[in-house]
């Protein structure tokens, strides 16, 4: 599939089909973080409608959120099919931010287990970030995700999305998704990709462990990765959060973080958002 097939809209056929956007960046220096979404979806009168939240924080505060739809208040706009793009924010929380590719992308689509138990096909890339956040600049490493499908949230229980980012723009992303069948945390279905300039992949193995408080919010993490097929030790990392807030979306509930990352002797930063059900 070529970098314009990627980037244009999915043809939405039926009630619950979803194209999604997802930004996510982090300004270690300047203590700037945030996270933004857009998306497209066809309810179940058959009506396309658009949809758009963002959350930011300077430190351990909240600047502000964004839950609109229609998406009035969030844009994204490509300037060069996976290389480059320009968000906004205006109301609650206001920014401008160029998002600039690090990495290829690397998917997941067809059968493989995320998608059987999560609906979704997509990818994720890594991201320079610089641009202005609530008058403050920001300077910084991100993530760019976009997904499309029909996630059944009737046999989905959560997700997990997380990221790992290094100054020299390596990294990885894992997504997870624990179905009504699984009966804990290592049951997730589970997909990851190691990210570097020269090379980014799939990972053969991902094993994710999560300590949380007692509102079920994600403090502490662990990775366990086998990057290749033929990796004989895994690479292995531990994470805290910075900085998070909880989002109530209808029947979901969405708690984002923003985690500081130790992995093999090196410290980067990320995120580690939830999505869950309440009703």
């Amino acid at each position: 599939m070529s970098k314009v097939d990627l980037e244009a809209p999915r043809e939405l056929r039926k009630p619950g089909d979803t194209d999604a956007v997802t930004f996510s960046w982090a300004d270690v220096d300047a203590g700037l973080y945030g996270l933004a979404r857009v998306a497209t979806g066809m309810g179940g009168d058959g009506e396309v409608s658009s949809s758009a939240l963002a959350v930011g924080f300077l430190g351990r505060e909240t600047l502000g959120a964004i839950v609109t739809s229609p998406a009035e208040d969030l844009q994204a706009v490509t300037d060069e099919p996976l290389a480059r793009w320009t968000l906004r924010g205006a109301g609650e929380l206001d920014f401008e931010l160029t998002f600039e590719a690090l990495t290829a992308p690397v998917g997941y689509s067809g059968r493989q287990a995320l998608v059987k138990a999560g609906g979704m096909e997509g990818y994720e890339q890594l991201c320079r970030v610089t641009g202005t956040m609530e008058g403050r600049s920001v300077d910084g490493l991100g993530q760019r995700g976009r997904a499309w499908g029909n996630p059944d949230w009737d046999k989905i229980v959560l997700t997990r999305a997380v990221g790992a980012w290094f100054d020299d723009g390596t990294g990885v992303a894992l997504g997870l998704v624990r179905s009504t069948k699984a009966a804990h945390h290592a049951d997730e279905a589970a997909w990851g990709a190691s990210f570097s300039a020269e090379e980014s992949h799939e990972v053969d193995e991902v094993r994710l462990s999560t300590t949380t408080d007692e509102d079920a919010r994600q403090i502490r993490a662990g990775l366990e990765l086998y990057l290749d097929k033929d990796a004989e030790y895994p690479y292995r990392g531990m994470g805290e959060v910075l900085t998070g807030s909880t989002l109530e979306l209808g029947a979901l509930r969405m708690d984002v973080a923003f985690f500081r990352w130790h992995i093999e002797g090196r410290t980067g930063i990320g995120r580690y958002d939830l999505i869950r059900r309440t009703a």
